[in-house]
Formats: C-alpha cells, structure tokens, sequence
C-alpha cells in the first residue's frame, strides 16, 4: 500500500459511520452476547486457541453478527473474505476460494468466509462453497436474521454450528452509547456531547435493541447540534426524536404506567370493549414495552378470564407469543392486536380460575387425602393384595365412555369445585356433565359391567 493509499483508507475510516468506526476489535470490547463468548465459555476458548468450525450466527439486526465474524478472524490471524449474499455471486465466491487456496499453500493462513445475509443465498450459490467448507479451505461465517433451518440447505447446515445471538439488552445499548461518547479517537468524545437522560432513554429504547440504530440516530443528533460557547453539545430529547425519527411517549416500563396500562388492558378486554383494548395495547407498544411481557398478559387472560368459555383463546394467546417471538417487533404487533381483539370479543367466565382456587384452598385448610384403592395403580403383587386398583371402571367400557365412580378422596366426596357458568362452550359442558352424573342411566353406571 503506497502513501496516496494509506491516506485514502485513514479518510475512509474517519468517514465511516459511527457505528462502523466503534466496531469492537477484541472479545474484551465486545458486548453482549455473553452465552457463547463469555470468559471460560467452550466457543472462546476454541476461538481463542486458533481452532473455530464452520458456524452461522443467527439474530435479530444490530445483535453484533458481523462485529462478532470480524473478532474471530483477528483473534485466530484468518485472512477475512466478506460478501454480502445480496450482490455476489458465484464467480466471486470461485476467486475468494482460489484466493484461500493461495494463501494455505504459501503462508499456511486460513480463510475465513464471511456471507452476510446467507438466507438470500440460493442453493446453486450454497453448493458451490459445500465442498470447500467440508475440505476446509474456507471456514464458513454466516450472518442471518431469518431462521436458518429454512434457509440454508441441509448439507451445508449438517457443516456448521448454528448459533444464536440474543437481542441488545437495554443496559447493553446503554454501554454501547456511553462508549461512544467517551471515545475520542473513534467517537464522539471530542465533541463534548451531554445527553439528557430522558434522551438517552429514548434512544435506548428506540433503537429496538440495535446497536447500529442507536449510533446512527445518536451521531446524526450529535451532527445537529452546535457547540455552545464552552464547546459543549447539548443534546435533549427533541433532538433525539428528530434524529429517530418517532416521538417518545411518555410511559415508565418500571414505575405506575406500566402496571396503570397492563391493567387498562386487562380490564378493557374483560370488558369485551376491542377498540379500547387495541387503544392501551398500542400505547405499551410504542411506548417500548417487551412485546413478551405483553403476551405472557394475554395467555394469562385467556385462561383466568374467558377460561372454557373458549378453550381456543388460549390457543390464540400462544400463538401470539410463538409468532412475536419468532419474527420480533415491529411485525409481531400484529399478533398481539389479533390476540386482544379475540380475548376482548370472546365469551367470558373466570369459573376455571374460581374452581382452582377453591382446590388451592382446600389443599391449604385439609392435610394431604390419600388417593382411593381403586383409582391406585397396582404395579407389584403386594399391591394387588392390598386391593389397589379393586374396583377401578375402566371407562371406555361403558356407554358414552363413562364410568360413575368416586375420584375424589373419601372426605371430598361430593363436593364440587367446578361449576361452569352458561357463557360459550361451558354451555355444552353443563349438559355433558349433566347427562354423565345426573342421567337416566346413573343407577346402571353404578354397578359393576
């Protein structure tokens, strides 16, 4: 590299954006992540010792895929061959591989493949580096948000490991931020920014757990910003909305809103009123709630309030948790709302939630009841002498598949800690149960078949 060169590649990195120039160079400036490459952990020490497999990483944006890639190549001395799956081919995948090939041979240096975006790879594009990942040419990195068990192609997924990146904490973006403002050299130290704390707790929570995000709206409010007469930038939370792009709502995760909201919710679905219910859950929503905290809320109501009323709320509140947790924010908005809007409009009754806690007490006030002979299971010949298991129905050898027996312990007997109400599916219950106890053929169901 001549002189014009060098000086061309020290402008290029003074102009990189800043989450481009505070890229961690070493494990001990990176951060998050700490299940995979904490200290002691399997993955660092084999990193650390010269040896890495074939893996994809697998996470959401800004999680520190490609910082994590750039790591392992400088901590083992690979030569680092990036792509993006979006703009390259396989010619240019050949050259990277005759290239790995030239470097083992003369220098002993192993390769590694970085492939940003690997799910956009194609299958003809991902067998053509098959076989020098399985030789060992190239080490394979590849970076995806999607999930790699649907795209990438099972002879090269059974070559790699598949690891998977958590989210950004929010005190993790808070570091990332603070290092950025400390640093001189990389960041933004020389500035003399002060950030206002409800600024700071926008762009926190703004970010959606990226890094990159963060930085981004962090240097172009820095940018904005003139320097007062002691040379310091005073950024406040105006600023930061602009800079971001969405205003901040007003809105404490960890003080009254939180739990003011998740209440109006609650109570605005147990109310059957769906406008009002879409109305507080998008307030937790852009206001920056965890989106599973909100989901673990609803599977909650669907069992305490609608209950089996419709069994199928619960199903629905799952569902919702499956598909936010499976495609992240902002999509999985959509599923929440979908799930409110069914628990608010669904029939309602709380008489499971009563019947368990009529059990919860019973069990507190009365000393542990021994299960029935009958209903014991008679698995050693002692046993059987004992009369376990005597007497025991078997129901499928009865009309309607029902047997009237005594399941309760002999001091319960009789009592009732279920009583469906007459709201939705707990109709059909009552009938059932009606015909089963209260039928015409409860004298013959009693005697021995």
């Amino acid at each position: 590299m001549d002189m014009f060169e060098h000086q061309f590649e020290e402008q290029k990195g003074r102009e990189a954006p800043l989450a481009t120039r505070m890229r961690p160079a070493t494990f001990h400036e990176f951060v998050g992540q700490e299940h995979l490459i904490g200290t002691g952990r399997v993955l660092r020490k084999a990193i650390e010792a010269g040896q890495i497999p074939s893996i994809i990483l697998w996470g959401p944006p800004g999680s520190g895929k490609t910082t994590l890639a750039y790591i392992i190549a400088n901590t083992t001395n690979s030569h680092f061959s990036p792509v993006s799956a979006v703009s390259a081919g396989v010619a240019d995948l050949r050259r990277i591989i005759d290239e790995a090939k030239e470097l083992r041979r003369m220098y002993l240096q192993k390769t590694i493949l970085f492939i940003d975006e690997i799910h956009r790879f194609n299958k003809a594009q991902q067998d053509a580096i098959l076989p020098f990942v399985e030789d060992g040419t190239v080490t394979l990195i590849g970076a995806t948000t999607e999930n790699p068990s649907f795209e990438v192609t099972s002879p090269l997924l059974s070559r790699c490991q598949v690891l998977t990146l958590n989210p950004l904490t929010e005190d993790e973006i808070h570091i990332i931020i603070l290092r950025a403002l400390k640093d001189k050299l990389h960041g933004l130290g020389a500035l003399k920014i002060e950030l206002t704390a409800d600024a700071m707790g926008h762009l926190i929570t703004m970010s959606n757990s990226d890094a990159r995000v963060a930085l981004n709206a962090l240097e172009m409010a820095a940018q904005a910003t003139p320097p007062d007469a002691d040379g310091k930038r005073h950024i406040a939370l105006p600023t930061i909305e602009d800079a971001i792009q969405r205003r901040a709502l007003y809105y404490d995760k960890a003080g009254e809103q939180h739990y003011d909201l998740i209440s109006a919710l609650h109570k605005s679905m147990r109310g059957s009123d769906p406008d009002a219910s879409l109305y507080w859950l998008a307030r937790m929503l852009e206001g920056g709630e965890d989106p599973l905290y909100i989901a673990r809320r609803l599977v909650r109501f669907a069992s305490e309030d609608v209950g089996m009323a419709d069994p199928q709320a619960l199903v629905v509140a799952m569902a919702a948790q499956q598909a936010v947790h499976f495609i992240g924010m902002p999509e999985g908005n959509l599923a929440l709302a979908e799930a409110a809007v069914y628990l608010a409009t669904a029939p309602k009754s709380n008489s499971l939630y009563q019947a368990y806690s009529r059990v919860q007490e019973e069990i507190k006030q009365a000393s542990n009841q021994s299960v029935p002979l009958h209903l014991r299971n008679p698995v050693t010949p002692l046993m059987k002498e004992m009369g376990y298991g005597k007497g025991y129905k078997y129901a499928h050898d009865y009309p309607e598949h029902f047997a009237q027996q005594q399941n309760l312990p002999d001091s319960l007997h009789g009592k009732h800690f279920y009583t469906p109400s007459e709201q939705g599916y707990e109709k059909q219950i009552i009938d059932r149960l009606k015909a089963w106890w209260q039928g015409k053929e409860k004298g013959k169901n009693t005697e021995d078949h």
